[in-house]
């Protein structure tokens, strides 16, 4: 038997009074003469013995009952089983994990998150009389940072809603750490962990290392999943999208359960219209592909759901994206010494599709580049200085640049230029004679939709060309038929720079001039150039998810726009925040707040947020529409099961896991277990029963 407060036992010094007036009583004695002496004799003899029983009973009834009262108040108890224990007298705190997944259903179809609170309100009856309790969840907010009483930690629980933010187990014990540590108290802490632990969010529990001062008790809900289906990824078969033509749209699905789904009903929305509809048969554990047409009627950006029913788990069956129709394709023309008629600008600019500007390349601005899906270097004798400068960092933060020669390039200052961005060996080649273009190979991806596929093994009528220099690397687009290329394709790699992505280089062999050919004559030159600029935009990002902490997309900087002294902000509904942001090149880079880095009220929540750009005088402009998901990380429905945690945590005997959270007598368990069998209870009664006795022995028992 051991004592809770020990100090207590102090009191049964207390014993010695009772014992002290038994032993000596000082009342003085009174002589009374009888005239029978032997008959009293006989009386007096028997009433002694009568009462030094008496006497002798009630102090043992007095003993007994102080007794008893001293040791119900150092509140004796049976040391527990478990090698860990449970000790009242130190610093507890409470982790619930309320992120999504714990809305899944057990078999009594009773929410994970509804079994961990309610078992936590019983558990809470353990510690009725503490005031310094901590109650933590996925929020991080700042009510979790003071303690409180079991009653407002019960208060709390009731109102515990699910979070969009899931945390790992590491985070969350740094956290607990950290709250404790605040309250100034030294000792054994205590932390009790509520969770399905999901193992897609729970971290590497081999890195987990509890504190030997600190008593971890795990509380797995013994999670499973039949299937759960959602949204892995959603893309366009083309990088633009066109008005009024139709457009193909990927859809994938994963099922993560343990369950295959037949037929599963899929509807897409665009502009809140349902735009299509389909099924999808995804095995368990893998995923499903669906193709949807959509339509739209007008340019800019339109807002797609996909949309299903999957239960229990709901909250991932609605994934936002958002589409841009017909976005410009910035084409910027330099020009040194440009043909006569101008084959460039012919191609360009009398299509909507494309954003043409032309500008020479002795009297050009810079910032012009800014924004630029592609760039032409056409007929530009040397490039030096701050255009040789600019265009190589334009080519490295993931910019296309087509270079057609003059009549005469400069190999001195070519060959270190294109040597910057991967190609090799420039050299001049003067008085070439023209020669065939040699026919492409179809099955290059660069010519997969230039042919139709009818003529796919038709021979064709190729251009000639004169080239004017020659060059080794790079993906041969286009070769003479003396093995020489003609037209390469080389990806520029971004280096030690901050870019988003790869940039693309483009070199022809020869000028556009007629003397040196007739390719820009030919059938082949509008379908190759018109490549060469739908290569040069990037694949729309169609959507975007929490887990990414940095969202990085390119932005359009118009000529002159500072784009480094603008603001941007995101504005969802009521909500507008303005993140952490910086500007590289023509790339926006922000970094996501946590929930609990909002103000109160406020939260981060899954659907469509404005990209809005503040300029100093104020005005604020929508830059382009972001979607924004939960993460697909809590749509992962694996857990740790008990004899998993138990390995894991192996070499920690400070921890311990309980084996199901379903048992209606957890609680009992866990007080029988870990805190020990009360015993003050027993002695309390114990005390009024001898004070009973005592009462009884002094009214009934006379002699």
């Amino acid at each position: 038997m051991s004592f809770l407060y020990p100090s207590f036992l102090w009191g049964l010094l207390a014993l010695s009074v009772p014992v002290a007036i038994h032993l000596f009583n000082f009342r003085r004695t009174r002589r009374v003469f009888f005239t029978n002496v032997a008959l009293l004799q006989t009386v007096q003899t028997t009433t002694r013995s009568f009462r030094r029983l008496r006497h002798w009973l009630i102090l043992a009834a007095r003993c007994l009952f102080l007794a008893c009262l001293v040791l119900a108040f150092a509140q004796p108890f049976l040391p527990s089983k478990s090698r860990l224990g449970l000790s009242p007298q130190g610093m507890v705190s409470f982790y619930v994990d309320n992120s999504y997944s714990m809305q899944n259903e057990s078999v009594a179809n009773r929410r994970y998150i509804d079994m961990a609170t309610g078992k936590l309100d019983e558990l809470l009856t353990l510690f009725r009389n503490a005031t310094d309790l901590h109650l933590l969840t996925n929020d991080f907010s700042a009510d979790e940072q003071q303690p409180g009483t079991a009653e407002a930690i019960r208060d709390r629980v009731r109102s515990i809603r699910l979070a969009q933010t899931p945390r790992s187990l590491e985070s969350v014990y740094r956290r607990q750490r950290n709250l404790l540590a605040g309250d100034g108290r030294a000792g054994k802490h205590q932390l009790f962990w509520f969770s399905d632990f999901q193992k897609s969010t729970v971290g590497d529990l081999s890195r987990l290392k509890i504190d030997t001062t600190d008593q971890l008790f795990l509380a797995p809900l013994n999670a499973s999943a039949l299937r759960n289906v959602a949204v892995d990824s959603v893309w366009l078969s083309t990088p633009f999208v066109r008005e009024m033509q139709n457009n193909s749209l990927h859809v994938r699905l994963r099922n993560s359960g343990r369950e295959g789904v037949r037929n599963l009903p899929i509807k897409l929305y665009l502009d809140d219209i349902q735009a299509s509809t389909a099924s999808v048969s995804i095995p368990a554990n893998g995923t499903g592909d669906v193709l949807m047409t959509i339509n739209v009627t007008k340019s800019g950006f339109h807002r797609g759901r996909v949309v299903f029913d999957d239960f229990p788990i709901t909250f991932d069956n609605e994934y936002y994206f958002v589409i841009e129709a017909s976005p410009p394709i910035r084409i910027v023309h330099l020009y040194g010494q440009k043909s006569p008629t101008d084959y460039v600008q012919a191609v360009f600019d009398n299509d909507s599709l494309f954003n043409f500007r032309q500008f020479s390349a002795q009297n050009f601005d810079i910032g012009q580049l800014k924004g630029t899906d592609l760039v032409v270097l056409e007929g530009v004798s040397t490039v030096g200085g701050t255009l040789r400068t600019e265009l190589e960092q334009y080519a490295r933060q993931g910019g296309s640049l087509l270079v057609i020669p003059s009549a005469q390039p400069d190999a001195a200052s070519y060959g270190p230029f294109l040597s910057s961005l991967g190609l090799g060996s420039v050299q001049n080649q003067p008085n070439a004679t023209p020669l065939p273009v040699a026919d492409p190979d179809r099955r290059n991806p660069f010519f997969a939709d230039v042919f139709q596929q009818n003529f796919q093994q038709e021979a064709l009528n190729m251009p000639s060309a004169a080239p004017v220099w020659q060059w080794t690397g790079g993906d041969r687009l286009l070769s003479l038929r003396s093995g020489q290329p003609f037209l390469t394709q080389l990806s520029v790699r971004s280096g030690a720079s901050v870019g988003n992505g790869i940039g693309q280089l483009y070199v022809l062999g020869s000028p556009l001039l007629e003397n040196y050919g007739n390719l820009a004559q030919h059938a082949l030159f509008v379908p190759v150039m018109y490549k060469i600029a739908a290569l040069s935009v990037r694949p729309q990002r169609t959507a975007y998810t929490f887990d990414e902490s940095v969202l990085t997309f390119p932005i359009r900087v118009e000529a002159g726009q500072a784009a480094d002294k603008a603001v941007y902000r995101l504005k969802h509904n009521k909500l507008g925040i303005i993140p952490v942001q910086r500007v590289v090149g023509s790339q926006l880079i922000l970094e996501l707040p946590k929930n609990n880095q909002l103000n109160a009220g406020q939260s981060l929540d899954a659907g469509y947020y404005e990209l809005q750009r503040t300029t100093a005088n104020g005005n604020a402009q929508t830059e382009r529409l972001l979607a924004i998901n939960s993460g697909r990380a809590e749509s992962q429905m694996a857990f740790y099961t008990p004899a998993e945690l138990r390995q894991a945590f192996a070499n920690q005997p400070n921890v311990q896991v309980f084996d199901d959270l379903k048992d209606g007598d957890f609680v009992r368990e866990l007080e029988k277990d870990n805190l020990g069998t009360n015993l003050w209870p027993y002695f309390l009664i114990a005390a009024l029963g001898f004070v009973l006795l005592e009462i009884g022995l002094i009214r009934f028992m006379r002699g």
